[in-house]
């Protein structure tokens, strides 16, 4: 998603796309990962359902790579993750990588996941 200005943490993405404050880009992209067991791929990790979810099927790292045709601003990226429901499952870290192409990305800001009232809460590590 791409936004003007700061999205508050916690915001609901779907709220804020119908407001006008964001954008939802990721159509625009291709994407792949690292692995998934059958059902639950790239479809299922982009339907806006809360009932599915992508499920690796490999050793880590578990990845998501999402590759735009052309240069592309993305100043929110969103990420649903239900401890709850996962627990084990969910990721405790998260890093965001960029670059021109698969082999010169860089770590732009790693994340860590904190569990807070049974949700998970994203939260800068740095």
């Amino acid at each position: 998603m791409t936004t003007p200005n700061k999205t508050p943490p916690g915001a609901d993405p779907k709220q804020l796309e119908r407001t006008g404050t964001v954008r939802e880009i990721g159509s625009q992209a291709v994407w792949s990962l690292s692995s998934c067991k059958p059902g639950f791929g790239v479809d299922q990790l982009r339907d806006d359902n809360l009932e599915t979810y992508w499920q690796s099927d490999g050793s880590q790292p578990h990845l998501v790579n999402i590759q735009f045709r052309r240069k592309t601003t993305v100043k929110t990226l969103c990420i649903y993750a239900d401890y709850k429901s996962d627990e084990s499952y969910t990721p405790s870290k998260i890093s965001v990588r960029v670059g021109n192409n698969f082999h010169n990305l860089q770590e732009i800001r790693p994340h860590v996941l904190h569990v807070v009232n049974e949700e998970s809460v994203n939260q800068d590590s740095g």
